[in-house]
């Protein structure tokens, strides 16, 4: 990590706003970067930061069974079926690759070995229905489908499936024992992977990432990493302990994604469950020691609630990194008393972004309840007002537009000439340069940290026979974050039920989008140009669930 210095001439060192420019800049020392010319993937990047000897600890572990892999055996399984992937699956640099399933220490070798040999990983949710991945395979064009054997069925059947766990699968994963892949010249421009991300329009959308990104990603974890040990040093105490990771995340998730690949970068243990449920989660904090949870704000709401989480050993725990939505400052605070000892690491990023854009680092920026932390080493942003365009300062609300620093490769995703990427959310920084998001400019309803777009859901219900009309909007919920929330219009003379409703929108759709509660009113509110007035039926729902308090 470069040495820290002072922000150039024109940025206030305070809230790193530069007022010439109307731009934010990171004020966090600048991480190095292998040359961007230097062909290299974001697999061999990472490993290329373990120690030598590898590290004397589990790479990965299987939270249910307990079985863990070493670095050594992590390493040699990634390299074996990387060359059975080259050699018996015929795979090349640029290939896709759809990988469908649960978390498991399978996944986790499988998407190393892709990006080592320069295919491209695209994770997707295993629980998706059989329409969903001919949309997604429509946008990534896959040329193989790696999938749990309970998803296979409901894929395409015109696209080549291997069943992980397979016959065929440990083939692969035994032939490149004999013959490993050859190297390969992978530019660090190239897409690494392919994930989804819900559009506010309807359904999902495919974002390409490049292996620049990831390694920008890897190296911003290294330098915040450098930054917390520094102060640990300065203060005379002891650095942190090695990590471990309890991954309650998929690993098709942008969150989950990224934190296995800066797990193994680090050295680190990642503990996998295959799916979350709280108390076993509890248990494995207790079983493995586990130093960091990375979750969205549902799970501090069922730690403030739990009884069990007050009889486990937490006394491991040293951290929880919350993302995927807004943590609100009343939840942070409720927390804090109860579990004085865990520092709240809080983040904001997104898929188009490769996962980080900004985060709390060390104890005593995680004290900045409500605040997303400061801008990551590699990011600039803007807070540009939606109705006039106009950049604004420090304390103006507005939305957020970010970019990487002196990268064009890195910024291939961006919708602007400049490089900047419109989040769509509503922001701002205070007068230290800590990011605060106020609300989404999208429409996207947060459930549990899954995105659920609601014009998919109203063309479901609009299909329906007797709805008139349809509108979907997020419903305020302390335990889930939002719950998508039907009003709708039913046709004159329909006896049609919530319940029906409920049911007719659950069979066509993932279960983190169904549809959980249903009001029926005689008009939808709508603006004179035909858009739904979200906001106005929010109010309405919210103030007729506390009328029947």
């Amino acid at each position: 990590m470069a040495e820290p210095q002072g922000p150039p001439a024109g940025i206030d060192p305070r809230s790193g706003f530069c007022a010439a420019t109307r731009t934010f800049h990171s004020l966090r020392p600048s991480t190095d970067l292998p040359p961007d010319s230097l062909p290299a993937t974001a697999a061999a990047y990472a490993f290329s930061n373990l120690s030598s000897p590898l590290p004397d600890r589990p790479a990965v572990v299987d939270a249910a069974t307990g079985i863990a892999i070493s670095y050594p055996s992590f390493l040699a399984a990634v390299r074996s079926l990387a060359g059975g992937l080259w050699s018996a699956l015929g795979l090349r640099p640029g290939d896709v690759a759809l990988v469908v399933s649960p978390s498991c220490p399978d996944v986790a070798v499988l998407d190393f070995a892709l990006m080592t040999i320069g295919a491209v990983v695209s994770p997707a949710n295993p629980v998706s229905t059989a329409e969903e991945y001919a949309h997604m395979v429509a946008l990534s064009r896959p040329v193989v489908a790696l999938a749990a054997p309970e998803v296979a069925a409901r894929l395409p059947r015109d696209l080549r499936c291997v069943v992980i766990g397979s016959d065929e699968y440990r083939r692969l994963s035994s032939a490149g024992g004999a013959a490993p892949p050859p190297p390969v010249a992978v530019r660090q421009s190239d897409t690494a992977a392919v994930l989804y991300s819900s559009g506010t329009t309807g359904r999902v959308k495919a974002v390409a990432i490049s292996h620049r990104n990831l390694i920008a990603l890897i190296a911003t974890h290294k330098g915040n990493r450098a930054e917390v040990e520094k102060e640990a040093a300065e203060a005379g105490e002891e650095p942190p302990p090695p990590t471990v990771t309890l991954f309650p995340l998929p690993l098709f998730h942008v969150f989950g994604f990224m934190m296995l690949l800066r797990s193994v970068a680090m050295g680190e243990t990642a503990v996998l469950m295959e799916r979350f449920d709280f108390g076993d989660a509890l248990r494995a904090i207790e079983r493995y020691r586990v130093t960091l949870l990375p979750g969205a704000p549902p799970l501090l709401v069922a730690m403030i609630k739990s009884e069990e989480a007050r009889r486990r050993d937490l006394s491991s725990l040293i951290a929880i990194g919350i993302g995927g939505a807004p943590l609100g400052r009343e939840v942070a605070e409720r927390f804090a008393a109860i579990f004085p000892n865990i520092e709240l690491i809080q983040g904001y990023g997104l898929t188009e972004s490769s996962g980080s854009v900004a985060s709390t680092v060390g104890p005593e920026e995680s004290k900045a309840y409500g605040s997303v932390g400061k801008l990551a080493s590699h990011m600039e942003a803007k807070i540009v007002d939606p109705s006039t365009g106009e950049a604004l300062g420090p304390g103006q609300r507005g939305e957020l537009w970010i970019r990487y620093v002196g990268d064009d490769e890195a910024t291939a995703a961006t919708k602007d000439r400049e490089g900047w990427l419109k989040t769509g959310d509503l922001c701002y920084f205070n007068e230290d340069g800590f990011l605060y998001i106020v609300d989404r400019l999208k429409e996207l309803i947060k459930y549990k940290g899954y995105q659920v777009p609601p014009a998919e859901l109203e063309h479901i219900l609009n299909s329906h026979p007797d709805i008139m009309d349809a509108a979907v909007i997020p419903y305020p919920d302390e335990d889930a974050g939002q719950l998508p929330m039907a009003f709708i219009v039913r046709k004159p003379g329909s006896n049609l039920t919530e319940q029906q409703v409920m049911d007719h929108v659950a069979k066509q759709v993932a279960p983190y989008k169904k549809v959980r509660r249903v009001t029926f009113v005689s008009v939808i509110k709508k603006s004179p140009a035909g858009k739904i007035l979200r906001r106005e039926l929010v109010q309405q729902a919210v103030s007729m669930g506390a009328s029947k308090l």
